[in-house]
């Protein structure tokens, strides 16, 4: 039976979950997930699990952060004063917004505090810095 490589089109099951056990995702109620590995349409992790395995096969493997979405980046959290947001846009901690870079290309951001006068924003991805485990099923591959 063919064992899966980089180049080849696969179609997954997959369930991701975090240290604590939280499920973060998961394809149960889905289609399979389908992807071709290694062109990067995956984090490269997953992309790595895949290797070798052959449809039918179920394996659990633990990705840390460097090869998941990244450690956490001060970097990309900044505060913004309150009064650049609309007047009756209500904000509150948790909230994503989409907003302007500066090339003209867009960024999704997350709302980490408020205060009275300013916004932290972060734009790092929400997992990042985050150890995922991830439980694969190899459905197929075409």
């Amino acid at each position: 039976m063919a064992q899966a490589k980089k180049g080849d089109t696969v179609k997954v099951h997959y369930t991701g979950t975090l240290d604590d056990g939280t499920m973060f995702d998961t394809s149960a109620e889905r289609e399979p997930l389908k992807f071709t590995i290694g062109e990067g349409q995956v984090i490269p992790g997953f992309d790595n699990a895949l290797i070798d395995m052959v449809p039918g096969d179920v394996r659990i493997t633990v990705i840390p952060a460097g090869e998941a979405y990244g450690e956490h980046s001060k970097e990309l959290v900044t505060d913004v004063d309150r009064e650049r947001f609309p007047a009756d846009l209500e904000l509150e901690i948790g909230q994503q917004l989409q907003v302007g870079l500066a090339d003209g290309e867009q960024a999704v951001v997350m709302i980490v505090d408020l205060t009275d006068t300013s916004v932290t924003l972060d734009a790092n991805h929400p997992l990042a810095g985050q150890q995922l485990t991830f439980e694969i099923e190899l459905v197929e591959i075409l």
